[in-house]
């Protein structure tokens, strides 16, 4: 199954809102990218995607993108300088191994929101949402070739 057909319409849309909803009370930025394969190393193909989406030109460096290849089973997660320098070193791991535990059960839409969620909950600890604020990068997942 290709990654724009892995999610049927009712998933994507409840991934997007718990985008929107992890967005809601902090100024960071969440991203979802999906592949069809990742021929590299998977953090090295997510920096790529990162920077493609240019979620590394937010004002606060707050961006967290994650990235799945669906015909590999590979995901990372990738967050930008500004919420690596406030989370502990073991953060993204323990969001990773959540992430995880569903998509073995092959529950890939709940494993993806509960990360989003729990990405959503540090952010709005560290980057609480400003009266100013605006929302810097699109919340609606995006897809290889």
């Amino acid at each position: 199954m290709s990654a724009k057909k892995f999610f049927n319409e009712e998933q994507k849309h409840t991934i997007q809102k718990a985008i929107a909803d992890a967005e809601l009370n902090t100024s960071g930025e969440i991203r979802v990218h999906i592949d069809d394969v990742c021929k590299e190393e998977v953090l090295d193909k997510a920096a790529n995607i990162f920077h493609d989406l240019k979620m590394d030109e937010t004002t606060l460096r707050n961006g967290v993108l994650f990235y799945l290849a669906v015909k590999d089973h590979k995901f990372a997660i990738l967050g930008d300088k500004g919420i690596n320098e406030k989370v502990p070193s073991d953060f993204w791991d323990h969001i990773k191994l959540t992430m995880l535990e569903h998509f073995k059960k092959h529950e890939f839409t709940e494993g993806l929101s509960k990360g989003i969620n729990m990405a959503g909950e540090k952010l709005k600890t560290h980057f609480p949402l400003q009266h100013n604020d605006t929302n810097e990068l699109s919340n609606d997942m995006s897809f290889g070739k």
